[in-house]
């Protein structure tokens, strides 16, 4: 049995006892056990930086906006984190379909060198291939054989703070510029071909609990990134910088100040240290120029006395002019969350049809369990629906209001089964998938749940504020479990789920040609079909799968990409297995 106390301390990751993974052959020879000699103690210490001065590429010139804009009709690019601003994930390959998904096999297979959890989502332009590890190792690659063309290892201070893990989802790129948001903060633009750093900037200090974790978007000049840190109270944002220069453009800050809008709804001055981080990607309309940014849980987690009210904008959905940074709108899932329920799952901009209409919308399966329709002109909310099997923290009013259960409510002695759990249902640490022409939402889930207790509200600059802890009913139980989903988008309608053992965290990408990739924590690549869920294909790549699967074509020949990975920290927390070695590998798959 897990003690409490025990996954509290590693799912903080000790907060500034996490350190990155920088050992040298030097160090290795001295670790415990290790043998010294004098000829290890000579060797050097290798480099962090390996720069390209071949020409690589096939010429397709920088990235514009318009090349962004177009998403991924061109099969042989993958350029923004959801595959288009839309966040669909939908490739519009064909031939990787039911009856040929069968004949794929491993073209190549790269190590990331890092251990924590392998989230990232690779880029593709120009013929190469750019990926991020954990720990904030970036490759550019060779997407036909692997081929190392070159490669940047970030170097940490000593005292990182990180709550979750040493994870970075992917890079940007605009022009010839690659863009990394790094786990102390800092973004950075390298050149596409050589790898030679052009810019970088410090975002916010590292040292009051601030980190990066996510793939920034580009929209025309400007390069969008949201912070993490929640976990140590920090006051949550996301910036806009100009590509070309680094510089700042704008910051919007997702908790309000003194005398602004929403303030009234902290008590005193909690909004300080609100949270409210902005820690996965956005989307982006561009028929009405309007960017939507989704916000986080506030601070502290689990005890809420001290931040009474609704607790504006955290556990939100903000729309917003990208030029400026402008609010629109917002729209807020689950007011004084006190149960970590976030509110940053992915975002899919579609239009549905609804009492006999048609509405421009966005949806998004939330990590409360439940299924959001809204109206993203208006911000009205149109349906909410479970789309785990287990809800019973509130019901949704027809405002799309929780009425909460009170038995939910975290209390210093609390023992009812709360579900979901705080990872969710779906987590904004991986991505889901979204097929127009079916009409479905591809869902990736945990099934669990747990129960929540409030501890002691004090805030120290720097270190852990959570303020309470969820016990691990479910995951000591082993009845903890995931799924897949199919959802209808215009209803809210579960259409068929693929169960698996163990809760499943890993992304999704779809095809046109029907067929869906994903992975789970046992190590294995899966393909299901997109209309009804069937498994189609399997491999074993080793360790759980927690990345973003792409699909891309080069020559056009079909290739899906699929990093494994796992953290072992979260899998015990969510009840996977712990079992499989930890180490990231990336694995491209070839139609033959």
């Amino acid at each position: 049995m897990l003690n409490r106390f025990v996954v509290l301390a590693l799912i903080i990751g000790l907060a500034s006892c996490t350190q990155p993974d920088t050992t040298t052959i030097a160090d290795t020879a001295a670790a415990p056990g290790a043998v010294m000699d004098a000829e290890a103690e000579a060797l050097p210490e290798l480099p962090t930086h390996w720069l390209n001065d071949k020409a690589i590429g096939v010429g397709a010139g920088p990235v514009t906006q318009a090349d962004l804009a177009k998403g991924l009709s061109d099969p042989s690019n993958w350029l923004l984190y959801g595959g288009d601003y839309n966040n669909h994930r939908h490739s519009p390959v064909t031939d990787l379909n039911p009856d040929t998904v069968k004949n794929l096999e491993v073209a190549w297979a790269f190590p990331t060198g890092t251990l924590g959890q392998f989230e990232a989502s690779p880029i593709i332009h120009d013929g190469i291939m750019y990926v991020s590890s954990s720990y904030n190792r970036l490759f550019a690659l060779n997407p036909e054989t692997g081929e190392l063309y070159w490669r940047y290892d970030h170097v940490y201070p000593d005292d990182l703070r990180l709550c979750c893990g040493p994870v970075n989802r992917g890079v940007a790129i605009a022009g010839d510029l690659v863009l990394m948001a790094t786990l102390d903060a800092q973004l950075i633009a390298f050149n596409r071909l050589t790898g030679a750093i052009v810019w970088q900037t410090e975002i916010a200090p590292y040292a009051l609990g601030y980190s990066a974790t996510s793939m920034p978007m580009v929209v025309k000049d400007l390069a969008i990134i949201g912070i993490a840190g929640g976990e140590f109270g920090v006051r949550g944002f996301f910036d806009a910088y100009d590509v070309k220069t680094g510089q700042r453009v704008w910051r919007h800050y997702t908790v309000p100040g003194e005398g602004e809008p929403g303030v009234e709804t902290w008590a005193g001055e909690s909004w300080k240290t609100g949270g409210a981080p902005a820690w996965t990607s956005g989307a982006y309309d561009q028929d009405t120029d309007t960017l939507y940014w989704t916000t986080g849980n506030p601070a502290p987690d689990w005890n809420g006395d001290m931040r009474a009210g609704d607790n504006l904008f955290s556990n939100s959905i903000l729309a917003l002019e990208p030029a400026t940074g402008k609010q629109k709108w917002y729209f807020q899932f689950t007011p004084h969350d006190v149960w970590d329920y976030d509110g940053n799952t992915q975002i899919f901009l579609v239009d549905i049809r609804r009492d006999g209409r048609n509405v421009k919308a966005i949806v998004q399966a939330n990590r409360n369990g439940y299924f959001y329709i809204l109206d993203r002109e208006t911000d009205k909310f149109i349906d909410a629906k479970p789309y785990v099997e287990q809800v019973n923290w509130a019901t949704i009013d027809e405002t799309g209001r929780p009425i909460v259960n009170p038995a939910a409510m975290p209390s210093e002695d609390n023992d009812f089964r709360t579900c979901p759990s705080n990872l969710g249902g779906m987590n904004g640490a991986w991505t889901g998938a979204l097929n127009q022409k079916l009409g479905l939402a591809y869902i990736p889930s945990i099934e669990a749940c747990q129960s929540y207790q409030k501890g002691l509200d004090i805030y120290i600059p720097g270190q852990a504020y959570m303020a309470g802890m969820p016990t691990l009913i479910d995951v000591e139980a082993g009845t903890s479990y995931g799924h897949l989903s199919a959802v209808d988008y215009n209803t809210g309608e579960v259409r068929w789920r693929y169960k698996d053992a163990d809760p499943m965290m890993g992304g999704v990408a779809s095809t046109e040609g029907g067929v869906i990739f994903t992975g789970n924590q046992a190590g294995y690549a899966l393909a299901l079909d997109s209309r009804t869920g069937v498994e189609l294909w399997k491999f074993k790549m080793g360790g759980g799968v927690r990345s973003q699967p792409v699909v891309f074509q080069v020559k056009g020949k079909s290739y899906v990409a699929i990093g494994s990975g796992n953290w072992n920290t979260f899998a015990a927390f969510s009840g996977g297995p712990v079992n499989i070695p930890e180490g990231g590998h990336l694995f491209v798959f070839a139609l033959k």
